[in-house]
């Protein structure tokens, strides 16, 4: 003969419908669910339960019951990470900085370290024959901890900028490059014809490229399309530091592209980094503002704010501008 069946109820405890052995009162549902029972507090069927009833209180089938305690104000929720990608890979610091122009390689480290960046440019040069245990840049600044993004600073054709490339990638394995194609001295300025030549082969090749361009939103669309990861306009002439010159152009290319774009070039001081982020670019890439302060230190430290702070105003969105006088106290009441 079978034996009889435990009788059961069904309880639905914060809206799960849930079994349990009958009988059963609040204070048994709170030490089956394993809870504390002096934190928290009981509704059945939308009465509360105040906590001296707990264990008189006998629970019915189909009884819904809501179990609450405290937790921190607002909804626990993972804290938002302002992270930019670029190629598939995630950064948290928008700011990029270069390697080059400093006193020492341990004035290098230190910036690059108060700077806060994840990424560094780095330029490809022949070794030193005379003295093959010298100091190299990886011993101050180390591809493990940092990303290296080669550059092509010194090239002026697309063969040069495509050779160098193909150099540093048998170096250090490194797909992920910034191209540049330069004009002629004084202003340097990028040579799109060429850098379009130089980023077709390179793409073709594989590389993931992040482009130096003039500050043209139509050759940035068709960089874009052509399939460079990363388009970056120039803010001014190279080392020039004068800042972003034409920001309609920076904001038209803002607004078309697709993949990351970066100011690179022209930043002379903290200012203009703000500007750059404020005008929604991803990200800056300046080494000179830095190299060639007084104090590339602090400076470091100050572009690091500067970026983080162009990028909350332009996230915070600015009031409009206006051309008269709205004043922020109220004129009613005036003595």
């Amino acid at each position: 003969m079978d034996a009889p069946a435990t009788p059961s109820l069904s309880i639905t405890v914060n809206g799960e419908a849930r079994r349990f052995p009958a009988p059963l009162t609040v204070a048994g549902l709170i030490d089956a669910l394993g809870l504390p029972a002096g934190k928290v507090a009981v509704e059945r069927n939308l009465e509360i339960v105040p906590r001296s009833a707990h264990a008189s209180t006998a629970l019915a089938d189909g009884d819904r019951v809501e179990i609450v305690h405290f937790i921190g104000g607002g909804e626990a929720s993972p804290a938002e990470e302002d992270a930019w990608e670029v190629a598939g890979r995630r950064f948290r610091s928008r700011l990029l900085v270069g390697t080059g122009r400093y006193r020492s390689l341990e004035e290098t480290a230190a910036a690059i370290a108060a700077s806060g960046a994840e990424i560094v440019t780095v330029a490809v040069r022949r070794v030193n024959l005379s003295d093959p245990s010298a100091p190299m840049l990886q011993d101050y600044v180390p591809p493990d901890r940092y990303t290296y993004l080669p550059n092509t600073a010194g090239c002026h054709t697309a063969e040069e900028a495509v050779r160098t490339l193909r150099l540093a990638r048998e170096a250090g394995g490194w797909d992920l490059v910034k191209l540049e194609v330069l004009g002629p001295p004084p202003h340097l300025y990028p040579d799109m014809a060429e850098t379009l030549r130089a980023a077709e082969v390179l793409i073709r090749d594989g590389f993931k490229v992040m482009v130096y361009c003039a500050d043209d939103p139509v050759a940035a669309k068709r960089l874009e399309e052509m399939g460079c990861v990363a388009i970056m306009p120039l803010g001014a002439p190279i080392g020039s530091g004068l800042g972003i010159q034409n920001r309609v152009t920076i904001r038209l290319i803002v607004e078309q592209a697709k993949v990351p774009v970066l100011v690179d070039a022209g930043v002379g001081t903290a200012s203009d980094a703000a500007i750059a982020m404020e005008l929604g670019c991803d990200a800056v890439l300046l080494n000179s503002a830095i190299a060639h302060a007084k104090d590339p230190i602090r400076m470091a430290r100050a572009m690091k704010a500067a970026v983080e702070a162009g990028r909350l105003a332009y996230l915070a969105g600015r009031m409009p501008r206006k051309l008269y006088a709205d004043p922020s106290s109220p004129l009613s009441g005036l003595i």
